[in-house]
């Protein structure tokens, strides 16, 4: 049986860890909070390639050795950068041994199982890394605000959700999940950006804007979610996320520290390679 991890042991940035056990109150974190981030933005830059190639050499043997599994979890509202993070974090990283997989709305199918049914074929295998641009958090969040399910059934799935969670890290994945904290502010001025920036209008959804109206109620579903189910094995972390540069600097520290904790090595070769020639 794979050894279970533990994602919380020398952790950085532990003020903005949701610590098990502890209540969430997202109005005392401040969405432009820049701790992570130099004031010299050519420091910034440097730190951000440096990371990034060093994320590159950890996934490599990552995958190379075949040890363990990783789940990368973004949730956020609307506009909050899970793409950007996405797109700037893993960079550099060899697509080989690396998934990205976006949970839109369930079909018909997928509306006919368990809530979990339609997660539990996209988690990781050995050696590779999956990344989930929103997740099964979603059926404890828009379900919860559009009054689909009631307060029990919402319960209900956090424990699911839990157990779930466990099993994963029971057989060797490792756990990180990263709540893109933006404000309602931040979200207006990134909606208006999309709307003149030709580039980004495929983006644009007239959703947006009735989910936008519900916006005290995502905080109230996110704070419960975040605070029933961050765990050892499976912790939440709020990343203060109006400044993209402090998002990308904020996860990919973790990313790293996370993965150089876990001391892997390349396999030996499968054989005795000395005097082997190639002809």
């Amino acid at each position: 049986m794979a050894r279970q991890l533990s994602p919380l042991k020398g952790v950085t940035m532990t003020k903005f860890l949701v610590k098990p056990g502890r209540k969430v109150n997202l109005d005392r974190i401040d969405p432009s909070d820049r701790s992570a981030v130099s004031s010299f933005k050519e420091k910034n830059v440097q730190e951000l390639a440096d990371l990034s190639l060093r994320l590159d050499k950890l996934q490599n043997v990552f995958y190379a050795s075949g040890q363990h599994k990783l789940l990368v979890v973004l949730q956020g509202m609307d506009t909050s950068g899970k793409d950007g993070t996405i797109r700037h974090v893993f960079a550099a990283v060899d697509p080989l041994g690396v998934r990205v997989v976006s949970f839109k709305t369930p079909t018909d199918e997928e509306k006919s199982h368990d809530f979990l049914w339609r997660i539990h074929s996209h988690v990781p295998g050995a050696g590779e890394v999956v990344i989930f641009n929103r997740s099964h958090y979603e059926d404890v969040l828009i379900t919860r605000v559009h009054g689909w399910i009631d307060a029990k059934e919402c319960k209900r799935r956090y424990q699911h959700i839990i157990a779930f969670e466990k099993l994963l890290a029971d057989n060797g994945t490792l756990i990180l999940k990263f709540y893109l904290h933006i404000s309602i502010d931040e979200q207006k001025r990134r909606l208006e950006e999309r709307l003149k920036n030709p580039t980004k209008q495929w983006k644009f959804r007239l959703a947006d804007l009735e989910e936008r109206k519900h916006w005290s109620d995502y905080v109230v579903a996110y704070e419960d979610a975040l605070e029933a189910t961050s765990t050892e094995w499976a912790p939440w972390f709020v990343v203060p996320a109006n400044s993209n540069t402090n998002r990308n600097l904020f996860i990919s520290r973790i990313l790293v520290k996370s993965l150089e904790r876990l001391k892997l090595s390349y396999p030996r070769a499968p054989e005795d390679l000395l005097g082997v020639v190639v002809d």
